[in-house]
């Protein structure tokens, strides 16, 4: 009997043992999904998607395009196997990462606000080369955007959960960040991680330091970092922030020195591709009953 798998696009390759039912994650979910064994979850489609998971009773596989997967546990029954995106994004995300930095360094909202007035007031800029940046979270994504940094001649110094050689321990962040130019988060949601950067470590970077999150919003206190900036000690350029979505009539919006992007990094034309040839690829194991790729449980 051919297997039933759901898939959030119509011109994926499906082997010949599999027959494929097409939700892209908008509107309502096809009827008839209880053979359903392999689920390939759409990406950055909401929590609808997430939610159908336990409502498929056949379900062996789900295969989530994203690195991070703490909000399915939950939601993935016990002796379906979870695998995650990882790889995925990394070149998106550290692409974004990169262009935050160099954006808040080299002044570009000003310049988008003074091209609107077609003013000429120039003014000299920072800039990426020689800084120290304190790369918190090195994992793929945080290794690839280490390679932009490098390209830029600056001086990264690796931080990640555990100590390892060249990797400094989160431990030691109170003795790291005094002197550095850059923080850049790439950190997962965790109850490790949630808080990490709140008012005390804040206090400890130097004035104008720029602090990124690329990561997961809740490693940073929004409060203390809002208050930081709105006092123009502290510069920030953000993709992700506790809350998400941040209210419209937060200040954090309208701040000189801050720059927030909605939570896009990973989403840009090099990810689609990439994803569908990891489904491709599990669907491939899974028709033949090979172990799967980034299996996470």
């Amino acid at each position: 009997m051919t297997a039933r798998v759901l898939v959030p696009w119509s011109d994926i390759s499906v082997p010949a043992e599999l027959n494929a039912v097409v939700w892209d994650g908008r509107g309502t979910p096809p009827d008839g999904l209880g053979d359903v064994e392999f689920y390939v979850l759409p990406y950055d489609q909401g929590p609808a998607a997430a939610k159908l998971i336990p409502q498929l009773p056949s379900l062996r596989v789900v295969q989530t395009l994203s690195a991070g997967y703490d909000n399915l546990l939950p939601l993935v029954p016990s002796g379906v196997q979870l695998a995650n995106g990882r790889g995925l994004h990394d070149l998106s995300v550290a692409e974004h990462a990169l262009a935050l930095i160099l954006a808040a360094q080299r002044y570009f909202p000003r310049w988008f606000a003074q091209q609107q007035t077609g003013s000429w007031d120039r003014v000299h800029t920072r800039s990426l080369a020689d800084c120290r940046v304190l790369l918190v979270g090195y994992g793929s994504i945080g290794r690839a955007i280490e390679r932009y940094l490098e390209a830029g001649e600056a001086e990264v110094v690796r931080v990640a959960s555990t100590a390892r050689s060249g990797v400094h321990g989160i431990a030691e962040l109170p003795d790291l960040l005094p002197a550095a130019d850059i923080v850049v988060l790439v950190l997962p949601d965790t109850p490790q991680t949630q808080g990490l950067i709140g008012a005390s470590e804040l206090a400890l970077l130097p004035d104008t330091a720029l602090v990124v999150n690329v990561g997961r919003g809740t490693a940073v206190d929004t409060d203390a970092l809002t208050a930081e900036v709105s006092a123009g000690r502290l510069r920030a350029a953000l993709d992700v922030v506790d809350p998400e979505p941040l209210p419209a009539d937060h200040p954090l919006w309208t701040l000189d020195g801050a720059i927030i992007t909605p939570h896009i990094a990973g989403g840009s034309d090099s990810f689609y591709p990439r994803a569908k040839r990891l489904a491709e690829r599990q669907l491939a194991h899974y028709a033949k009953g090979e172990a799967l790729e980034n299996l996470v449980n």
